[in-house]
């Protein structure tokens, strides 16, 4: 069962979730053809029924999360009257005990469920203290600008007095920027602006700063991975310079549950921080269906099964609530997916009612800002019946009138998943959230283990500030701002601290005086949180010079690469040249009847090892390494049937990086004696890393493509059988790490979905993986059963960093 809260509050309609008076949007009286629109359990009943009989059946489990009445309590003694008549209702019991350690001053964060109601827990202790002191100041942080936005609406509805709230953000017209930092006490914005723009320009904040009382982090169980560890120093480095100007911000941070939220807010802040983690909102019902597409008949026996992509299957799912007149969100893994989906969707809709397509929309970060507040301003109206979304709608934006969640793939954790879920339920209504399966190891394995779901909490926020790809740089950045002392190292992390400086001293970067050590350069440094390798790449046609969207540098050479097919708000188009210089892909507007898929070579080289396990003929281990990746050729696959064109040459640079891995070696006589020959190691060997990386996010709070592996039959730092998983960020990002801690369970879970899957010789169920470099070539489904079964016979049943070595 999730934690309390994950669904929509039985709340009267006067109470949100933002804790802002509003009616909620009324129902449909009738669907798009005619029905009468149909409610979460009628839908789920009418998709059940889409199979022919009970045993064709794509849900594999319904789980049923009961309403629960909510508990109120008064408001605490502190709060202005003007602030308690603003909002008009009392306060549930979490909230004020969150509001009220932050009115203590203790740092504090409320990890309750979606739609608990965490706003009001952190607008309390700042909305008073704003009205009692009027030379106080609040920032607050998000992580995306769409929740900023919809936090701003909620304060500004209040109407209180002298707070001034604005957004500070890359949207922010620069005629407005100089009128926030002289006026508004409540600034709104994000780590990227805290980091580019505040931060550095600390003199002309030093009015807000000093007078800083409050600082909110909402959604703080995002900052995980590389991003979450940048993100802590740059808290930091605003308590440094906050206390520079003579001020000390209580820390107030707002999540969705998680599995240890004091630990993961204090690395993140650096402080002392207490947790609320019971929930004491109302909840109406929630129904969650696990969905898993059917196999598809093969004409040749000798072919392993597939199932139906999920991709059509949500599409299709969509389709039928659209018709059904339900109001229905559809969460999809990638930008593309979100295109395909909503074009699938809006065609089988307009086969059965000509101009119902036009209900249904894509939305994706890389949109343009007017485009995303268009579609966001359709779906709240009501134009838009349903959406196909990237996670870009995960978070913040209040989406209200929602029925139903379709999850496409596991979204790689259980705090996603119950966040997603969680965007659906009207006031005092039923909600209903399928998650549809796709044909991979750890999608197969949840669908027929719901206990692996919903009898377990929400994992542990996995970020390493002392990475050092992300503490030198985080350093530089704070010595730009104002010199570096030996007190402010502690702040920082301490002994990495200052093995960091001395060799940033070493390299010309710092330069040590009697006053701390200094930035050596003019400009500032170059430092991008979110680890996307740096400026995006803009997508321009070619015959219009019109800019569609933008994708990262660290997929560009997958979706951008010559000859790649790149889909746009339904629309595909052909590229013609990916300049990487200027980050730029021209592109030509093109109906192929054919998709592309990159494929690469991946070379690595172990540098040091920092922890092993000696289990006998099995080694465990945990270091550093170096990896070398080259996309080399894309193949083009011929739509509906999958069949290979052609294998075309790409001339793309190699990209090297230096991450953290983990990796486990067996002894040649282990494997003969399990059964596995030598020649079939390398297939061996090659099916256990793949469900392995497919089944990591079990264990940590990442996605299969965070996330990169290697195994060989005889690897040269080894010289023995060897598969490594490493993190697919510069200096890793935590997730090696936390495999390492939970080897002997992951490994045993990635055994168990290999041997279940009911395939013969390996499928994208078990053992084929849609990011393999080599086509999914050589893989020994059975054969890698024998190599696990050998490895846990050795390795420790407990956590493998209980009695690790140090190397």
């Amino acid at each position: 069962m999730p934690a309390a809260g994950q669904g929509k509050p039985a709340v009267p309609a006067a109470r949100t979730d933002d804790a802002v008076p509003r009616v909620a949007a009324p129902r449909e009286e009738g669907g798009p053809a005619g029905l009468a629109a149909l409610g979460p359990a009628e839908l789920l009943h009418r998709l059940r029924v889409r199979r022919a009989s009970v045993e064709d059946s794509s849900i594999t489990h319904v789980e049923r999360v009961a309403a629960r009445a909510g508990r109120t309590v008064p408001w605490p003694a502190w709060v202005p009257r003007s602030l308690r008549e603003a909002y008009g209702f009392e306060p549930w019991e979490h909230q004020a005990a969150a509001a009220s350690l932050a009115h203590a001053g203790q740092h504090v964060v409320l990890a309750t469920g979606t739609a608990s109601g965490k706003s009001l827990a952190y607008q309390m202790p700042a909305l008073s203290r704003l009205l009692e002191d009027p030379r106080a100041t609040v920032l607050y942080l998000s992580p995306t600008k769409a929740l900023a936005a919809d936090q701003l609406r909620a304060v500004a509805r209040l109407g209180l007095d002298g707070v001034r709230p604005a957004t500070y953000d890359g949207d922010t017209p620069r005629d407005e920027r100089e009128w926030i930092r002289q006026h508004s006490r409540f600034v709104l914005t994000n780590p990227d602006m805290l980091h580019h723009a505040m931060l550095p320009g600390h003199a002309r904040w030093a009015p807000f700063l000093r007078r800083l009382a409050y600082v909110v982090i909402d959604e703080c169980h995002t900052y995980r991975g590389v991003f979450g560890s940048h993100v802590s120093h740059v808290l930091r480095r605003l308590r440094r310079l906050a206390a520079q100007y003579g001020s000390s911000p209580t820390f107030v941070l707002a999540s969705a549950t998680s599995g240890d939220p004091e630990d993961a807010a204090s690395r993140l802040t650096g402080l002392p921080v207490t947790a609320v983690t019971e929930d004491a909102s109302p909840r109406g019902a929630v129904t969650f269906a696990l969905w898993e597409p059917p196999l598809l008949p093969h004409e040749d026996p000798d072919l392993p099964p597939t199932r139906r992509s999920a991709l059509s299957e949500t599409a299709d799912l969509l389709t039928d609530a659209v018709v059904a007149g339900t109001r229905t969100l559809a969460f999809v893994r990638s930008r593309r997916a979100a295109e395909v989906v909503a074009t699938m969707t809006r065609r089988s809709l307009d086969e059965a009612v000509p101009g119902l397509g036009r209900r249904v929309a894509a939305y994706r970060a890389g949109y343009l800002r007017e485009d995303r507040r268009a579609i966001e301003r359709a779906l709240m109206s009501g134009e838009l019946l349903a959406l196909a979304s990237t996670n870009a709608l995960e978070l913040g934006v209040d989406l209200v009138g929602l029925d139903a969640v379709l999850i496409c793939g596991y979204p790689g954790t259980r705090a996603s998943l119950w966040q997603q879920a969680g965007r659906a339920g009207r006031a005092g209504g039923e909600a209903l959230a399928v998650l549809v399966a796709r044909d991979d190891p750890l999608d197969t394995y949840l669908v027929h283990h719901p206990e692996a779901l919903f009898g377990r909490p929400v994992e542990a926020t996995v970020l390493d500030p002392a990475n050092p790809y992300v503490l030198g740089p985080q350093l530089c950045c704070a010595a730009a701002e104002a010199p570096l002392r030996p007190a402010d190292l502690e702040m920082f992390g301490g002994r990495a601290a200052h093995a960091a400086v001395e060799g940033l001293t070493r390299t010309g970067a710092l330069r040590k005086r009697p006053t701390g050590w200094y930035w050596t350069h003019q400009g500032r440094p170059e430092v991008d949180l979110r680890g996307t390798g740096g400026a995006p790449v803009a997508v321009v046609e070619s015959a219009t010079g019109r800019l569609l969207g933008t994708v990262d540098q660290g997929s560009s050479h997958v979706m951008l690469h010559q000859g790649a097919v790149y889909l746009h708000q339904g629309a595909s188009y052909v590229v013609d040249d990916l300049d990487l210089d200027d980050a730029v892909a021209l592109v030509h507007a093109a109906e192929p009847d054919w998709s592309t898929h990159a494929r690469d070579v991946t070379d690595l080289s172990v540098v040091s090892v920092r922890e092993y396990v000696d289990a006998g003929p099995v080694g465990l281990f945990l270091g550093e390494v170096d990896v070398t990746n080259q996309v080399v050729s894309y193949q083009r696959r011929r739509i509906g049937t999958g069949e290979v064109i052609d294998t075309r040459p790409l001339d793309l640079p190699a990209r090297e990086l230096r991450t953290v891995a983990v990796w486990f070696t067996v002894s040649p006589r282990t494997l003969l004696a399990a059964g596995v020959e030598p020649p079939d190691v390398p297939g061996a060997l090659h099916a256990a890393e793949h469900a392995a990386i497919g089944l990591l996010p079990l264990m940590a709070t990442c996605d299969r493509w965070d996330i990169g592996g290697l195994s060989t039959a005889n690897h040269a730092d080894t010289q023995a059988p060897t598969v490594f998983v490493y993190d697919g960020h510069p200096g890793g990002a935590g997730f090696a790490e936390r495999a390492y801690g939970t080897a002997a369970q992951w490994l045993r879970a990635t055994r168990e979905a290999i041997a279940s899957c009911g395939c013969d010789a390996g499928c994208p169920s078990c053992v084929q993986s849609p990011k393999c470099g080599n086509g999914n070539n050589p893989l020994d489904k059975d054969k890698a059963i024998s190599v696990l079964d050998a490895v846990l016979a050795s390795l420790p049943n407990r956590a493998a960093a209980d009695e690790p070595n140090a190397a």
